[in-house]
């Protein structure tokens, strides 16, 4: 079985609570918070051990905050090579009203990174990747990192003949068409972006895949379509995969859940087509749990059954699901 890396530039711990009514100017009275290991790379190597994988956890951290992350880390046995640098790792809130059951979440940008810490990334990507392995790229770069950082760490990838799968948004996104990418799963937003466009409606959406296949050096396409599915794409194939409707508890770590799915199921030997509806499911599955839990793989296996059995059809065939 080949090997996952994950690779988290900007990690987090995430705070999750709750309260009875958010209102300002008053003293809110919350319950005991929960903690969680988070950011892009982490949370797909939290998800790939709750699915039965296993993966590297890479990571920058710092301060008493990334001490504590790197603890939630370990408490969930994951195997992780930490890079220490000098500003402290960023801390986010998730905040649900119990009395509306809406959740409001607040980030901060993370920590100023050098050039000495993140030169130190890329060393220990090369002496981590070996053939046939999967380093999975995950989140924004933080403050002092180039923005063409994904695409050194792709060169890295491809010289150790690995593959590269890249989910990324910011200042990172543009420059990383320059990188090569097995896979790359960008969202709608984001895959306008990428197209140069404002928006990007149904009907457009599989001729801009294959133009954007056609001009940039990725082997599968994977744009998320939040609760609507996904679109996957190769320069031969294209098709939509559903995804179930469900009682929606928390967003926090769908994507990465979905990555970790579609991780998982290339390790597995799955076909695209399976590779992708896994994801969906995995993505679907995380959306059932509150705060950080991601997904769970029982959830993740029952919505891939329903999945696999419906009539999957081409996106160009469905315009009034978006």
């Amino acid at each position: 079985m080949n090997n996952i890396i994950t690779l988290t530039m900007n990690p987090v711990v995430d705070k999750d609570t709750s309260v009875a009514g958010i209102v300002p100017n008053k003293k809110l009275r919350c319950r005991s918070p929960d903690y969680y290991a988070g950011g892009g790379g982490i949370n797909i190597s939290r998800a790939l051990k709750k699915l039965g994988g296993g993966s590297l956890c890479m990571y920058v951290a710092g301060g008493p905050s990334g001490t504590h992350l790197q603890q939630l880390v370990s408490e969930e046995g994951i195997p992780q090579k930490v890079i220490h640098i000098q500003g402290w790792t960023r801390e986010n809130l998730s905040v649900t009203d119990t009395n509306t059951h809406l959740q409001y979440r607040f980030g901060v940008p993370g920590p100023k990174v050098s050039k000495k810490e993140w030169s130190e990334v890329l060393k220990q990507v090369e002496i981590n990747t070996g053939e046939g392995d999967y380093l999975v790229a995950s989140g924004k770069l933080p403050l002092g990192i180039p923005n063409d950082f994904y695409v050194q760490v792709s060169k890295i990838v491809k010289k150790k003949k690995g593959r590269f799968i890249l989910d990324t948004s910011g200042e990172a996104l543009l420059p990383s068409k320059k990188a090569d990418i097995f896979l790359m799963k960008p969202n709608l937003a984001e895959f306008s972006i990428l197209c140069g466009v404002e928006s990007i409606s149904v009907l457009e959406l599989e001729s801009l895949a294959k133009k954007f296949l056609d001009k940039n050096s990725v082997t599968v396409l994977v744009v998320s379509l939040g609760a609507k599915g996904a679109l996957w794409a190769t320069k031969d194939e294209i098709e939509y995969i559903a995804a179930p409707t469900v009682h929606q508890k928390s967003a926090i770590g769908a994507g990465d859940s979905m990555v970790a799915g579609m991780l998982f199921g290339l390790t597995q030997g799955k076909s695209n087509t399976e590779m992708v509806r896994y994801g969906v499911a995995c993505g679907t599955a995380a959306t059932l749990r509150p705060g950080t839990q991601l997904c769970n793989k029982e959830d993740a296996d029952r919505l891939y059954e329903w999945i696999t059995s419906q009539n999957v059809k081409k996106i160009k065939k469905t315009p009034e699901l978006i």
